[in-house]
Formats: C-alpha cells, sequence, structure tokens
C-alpha cells in the first residue's frame, strides 16, 4: 500500500491510501495526538463518507490491534510519564570533532551527567561539542 504524506498547515499531517479493495481513505494526526479516520466515496475522493475521531490512547489501543509498532507515539509520552525526568530534542549540526565516531567516544554521561539518546543511521553524532557546551 503506498501511503502519501501531506502536512496540513495548523491542523497536523495528512496521510493518504487506497486499500487493496479500492477504497480511498487517510488517516489525519493532529498536534494534540488526535487521529481522524477518514473514510472516502469510492466514486468521488474529494467526499467524505465518515470520520472516525480517536484521542491518543484510542489511536495507540487500535493501532495495537492492528499489530502496529507504536514507538514513537510512546516517546513523546515519555516526559509525562517520568516525574522529574526531563526529556529535550536538540538538533544536531554537521561539523562536530564527533563526526563518525561512536557517541560513547564524546563521555558526554560523565562529563555532564545527562544521558543522551541518538537515532540514527550512522554510528557518530554531529554536532555533540554544541551539545555539551549548553550542559
Amino acid at each position: 500500500m503506498n501511503l502519501e504524506r501531506t502536512a496540513l498547515l495548523a491542523v497536523g499531517t495528512s496521510y493518504t491510501f487506497t486499500t487493496a479493495a479500492g477504497q480511498p481513505a487517510a488517516v489525519i494526526v493532529h498536534g494534540s495526538g488526535r487521529r481522524d479516520v477518514v473514510v472516502y466515496d469510492r466514486e468521488d475522493p474529494d467526499r467524505i463518507v465518515h470520520t472516525l475521531v480517536l484521542d491518543g490512547g484510542e489511536s495507540r489501543t487500535v493501532a495495537e490491534l492492528l499489530g502496529l509498532p507504536l514507538v514513537m507515539d510512546r516517546m513523546t509520552d515519555l516526559p509525562a510519564a517520568l516525574d522529574g525526568v526531563e526529556a529535550v530534542r536538540m538538533p544536531v549540526p554537521v561539523g562536530s570533532p564527533f563526526a563518525g565516531r561512536p557517541l560513547g567516544d564524546a563521555r558526554a554521561r560523565s562529563r555532564t551527567g545527562a544521558s543522551i539518546v541518538a537515532v540514527g543511521d550512522r554510528p557518530g553524532l554531529d554536532g555533540l561539542r554544541d551539545l555539551l557546551a549548553r550542559g
């Protein structure tokens, strides 16, 4: 199944698709965590036949029933789930002396006391110098 991703200004993101049976549909992801599951008319794909509105918890439950992994959604809930733990997302710019090297080479935890979680397809982390400078 092909998904067409479209940014919706001031709303969120729409993921439009057509099922194997030919039914056009979409999932609209709002910034609040709400999801709208939209079913379009087969003859007129601009006409909405039905909309199912799910809050964040409901959408996670339905996704789990369908067998989908929800790592990213669960990570966004992490700060609320752990009292006293602060989670910050920081962009890492290019040009770091640690570029292409393992994250452990920076000794960030022993130098700053901060735990850093990095997700990517490279073993190194660009811009770690800036991250460490911020403390």
